[in-house]
């Protein structure tokens, strides 16, 4: 069995002395673990850091075995944001949600958003936003998806500044005003991309979007994500987004 595809590394675990177990969610052939012979070496190690796009071959004698990659480093977005904390962080969070997913299942769309997103890593102002919307996307790929495209209570689209943390849909200003300190903030970037969007309607997203994943997945879940209520690295770059926009 073999395939060449795509893909961007999200984990890598030491196996033996020298090689390593790297983890990517590839293009066409989705989460998919190999061994990379030398992957712990001094010319392998900076290819196997997560968030790094590479080209993959994989090679095994049976698809249900582990089998070996070859990785050839096609975008080296890890040691790009080295100095960076807080996009180092982003990138964490961005991994940390692709190994949700089923192993061997693809979903193309959401690697091409992953890929769009290290695509605009260098503009500060734009990423963070692209991840809340990423991060919808995830929900929706996990079978959680948030219909914010009209109010639950009348059925109007239209002035829509909240979220039923219940029902996951979308409520209006009035339906929503008796309720609105039991209701999540709906951002406005959310439903227009025109819309300015500023520090606050950013924690707002990352508010509405952490929820469901903690009601859903995160607090049942654990031990796949660290012994954490949510990934370590979201944890890090909520908290140095809050420092960066003054809302520590």
């Amino acid at each position: 069995m073999e395939w060449a595809d795509e893909g961007i590394v999200i984990a890598t675990r030491p196996h033996g002395e020298t090689s390593a177990v790297c983890e990517l969610f590839t293009k066409h052939h989705g989460r998919h673990l190999g061994l990379v012979r030398g992957g712990r070496s001094k010319r392998m190690r900076p290819i196997c850091q997560i968030g790094n796009v590479v080209s993959a071959a994989w090679r095994a004698r049976l698809d249900e075995h582990l089998g070996h990659f070859t990785l050839e480093l096609e975008d080296p977005a890890a040691s790009r944001f080295f100095d960076e904390p807080m996009t180092l962080a982003g990138l964490g969070t961005l991994c940390a949600h692709l190994n949700l997913f089923a192993e061997r299942d693809p979903h193309q769309g959401l690697y091409q958003g992953a890929k769009l997103i290290l695509s605009h890593l260098p503009e500060k102002d734009i990423w963070p936003g692209l991840l809340v919307r990423f991060e919808l996307e995830v929900l929706t790929e996990l079978g959680v998806g948030l219909d914010l495209s009209r109010c639950a209570a009348t059925g109007t689209s239209s002035d829509l500044i909240y979220v039923s943390p219940k029902s996951g849909r979308a409520v209006s200003s009035q339906a929503g005003e008796p309720y609105k300190d039991k209701l999540l903030a709906l951002p406005a970037f959310l439903l227009e991309e025109s819309q300015a969007v500023s520090f606050d309607d950013l924690l707002n997203g990352f508010a509405l979007t952490g929820y469901f994943f903690e009601k859903h997945f995160w607090s049942s879940n654990p031990d796949k994500l660290g012994g954490t209520m949510q990934p370590q690295a979201r944890q890090q770059f909520i908290k140095l987004f809050q420092r960066l926009s003054g809302n520590e």
